[in-house]
């Protein structure tokens, strides 16, 4: 049966369990206009949260948006503790960042995701807008390279590390490996077909909460090479990106530190961008 009949009550909905995995869950925000007669394709934003989880709070602050623009909001819940309990295993709040993790593909849990809200909200189309902050924007700029051909648009925001597109050296500061890790290469030319967006606080020059040390699980060589702080890194990442001949928009915030909640009126202009984009074809 379709969810639709349950949604004019509410428009930030409760969290839902991801049904091909219940380890996952996500909420929405379906504005009212999604229920006109006249309304007949809608497109979905993804907003992913940092390493704190405050999913539900990215979903309310992408709320105007939706209303706005009459785009769906899905807010994923990538938990900590989804391979083994945190006691044992505490590395796992990094889990989601790198897509794989003990087995764990995150990027297959968001399809899972997405793919379920389309079958639910009939309205929906499966490609969609996806936004990432610091931990979420390493996610998202890493999905990217995968599953170009799912998104519309792409903003990656603050990310503490980023992964530059270079075979020669080795997942995750570069690409190398990468079509062993994940079973599909890397194309480029798919990759410009999206639009990319970059933001950062400039004053998210803090440098202790980015540098990874040897000890981390998450260390490899290189790791640190692409910048101090996520001002620099996001910078580098956008020099790799366009000597690859993708198109970049890179919006740096004035007087704004590491805050995602502060950087998001430029990431609602690109995405209004991508949406008359879409509409004009």
């Amino acid at each position: 049966m379709s969810m639709e009949r349950y949604f004019p009550y509410y428009q930030g909905t409760p969290f839902f369990s991801l049904q091909q995995d219940k380890r996952f869950s996500y909420c929405l925000y379906v504005p009212p206009s999604y229920h006109r007669d006249d309304v007949d394709k809608v497109t979905l934003i993804v907003a992913v949260h940092g390493t704190k989880r405050t999913a539900e709070g990215y979903r309310d602050a992408f709320a105007s948006l939706a209303e706005e623009t009459g785009c769906v909001v899905l807010a994923p819940l990538f938990p900590m503790g989804a391979s083994a309990p945190y006691a044992e295993a505490p590395e796992e709040q990094h889990n989601y960042k790198y897509l794989e993790f003990k087995g764990l593909r995150f990027d297959e849990v968001l399809i899972a995701m997405v793919d379920e809200v389309c079958a639910a909200l009939s309205k929906i189309k499966p490609q969609f807008l996806l936004f990432g902050f610091s931990g979420g924007g390493q996610f998202v700029h890493r999905f990217y390279y995968l599953h170009p051909e799912r998104l519309l648009g792409v903003s990656v925001g603050a990310p503490g590390s980023v992964t530059r597109i270079d075979p020669d050296v080795e997942w995750w500061p570069g690409t190398g490996g990468f079509a062993e890790r994940f079973g599909k290469e890397i194309s480029i030319e798919a990759l410009r077909r999206v639009p990319v967006h970059l933001v950062v606080g400039a004053l998210d020059t803090e440098t202790w909460n980015v540098r990874i040390k040897p000890e981390s699980w998450t260390w490899r060589g290189g790791a640190n090479d692409a910048g101090d702080n996520r001002v620099e890194r996001l910078e580098a990442l956008r020099q790799n990106l366009e000597s690859h001949g993708i198109t970049v928009r890179l919006d740096t915030v004035n007087g704004v530190a590491h805050s995602g909640t502060r950087v998001l009126e430029p990431v609602f202009a690109f995405f209004r961008e991508c949406l008359a984009r879409k509409d004009s074809k």
